[in-house]
């Protein structure tokens, strides 16, 4: 990554950031908001903001706008997003992934390279897709996950996606390597979980990288630590 001047961040910076593990996108951008106000003396109030956020649980590209550039986010968030990761099958959790224990478990043993490949064409093309409990999204004025905490059964509206590949990399069951690139609005936790559903079984996300977003590729960006040590005062 090259190393900017302040006045080209007040100007206007589309900035690729390789989100750590468990990271937040919250933490991602503060990073890298300290590190321009300690280092380079920008302004505390100056504009900065990320383009989509990626779960804690998810590593990969984020792409945070500063000055200007912030009038870019909403168009930025509609772009067509790839990301690779793995479902594992056999189980399902109330999250559809990591964050929660698994609450049931399914066989796998019927479950052949035929059967994958049958259900991984359901989910090519426009689909209807149900976002998970523990999401951020807003229902009665709260987060669907603080329903979800609080033992509250809510009614979830189903969305419209597009899945314009969904392609199956590895198979070392129960665990299923994939790579995919969708629309705004997909939730790959729901994915993971439909598809344990296709196969006549149960399944969760299990790891997850946003690896695009439109043009943007996530080998040209830097980690927050690696874009700390960049503008490091000596």
């Amino acid at each position: 990554m090259e190393k900017l001047t302040p006045e080209a961040f007040q100007e206007g910076q589309v900035l690729l950031i390789d989100k750590p593990l468990t990271w937040s996108s919250f933490q991602a951008v503060n990073k890298v908001k300290y590190t321009l106000i300690k280092n380079l003396g920008l302004p505390k109030k100056f504009k900065i903001g990320h383009a989509g956020t990626l779960d804690p649980l998810a590593s990969g590209l984020l792409i945070i706008c500063t000055g200007k550039f912030t009038k870019r986010i909403s168009e930025l968030q509609g772009q067509v997003k790839e990301y690779t990761g793995t479902i594992t099958v056999g189980g399902t959790t109330p999250s559809y992934d990591l964050e929660t224990e698994v609450d049931a478990v399914f066989p796998t043993e019927h479950i052949t390279p035929e059967l994958i490949e049958e259900a991984r064409l359901k989910f090519i093309g426009d689909i209807e897709q149900y976002p998970p409990i523990f999401s951020a999204l807003k229902k009665d004025g709260k987060r669907l996950y603080e329903h979800a905490r609080a033992g509250e059964t809510v009614e979830i509206a189903s969305r419209n996606i597009n899945i314009e590949t969904f392609e199956i990399t590895r198979i070392a069951l129960p665990e299923i390597d994939f790579r995919v690139v969708c629309s705004k609005g997909t939730y790959i936790r729901s994915l993971a979980f439909d598809f344990g559903k296709a196969l006549a079984s149960g399944a969760h996300l299990t790891a997850l990288r946003r690896t695009k977003i439109g043009a943007y590729d996530v080998v040209n960006g830097c980690s927050p630590l690696d874009f700390e040590a960049l503008y490091k005062v000596e």
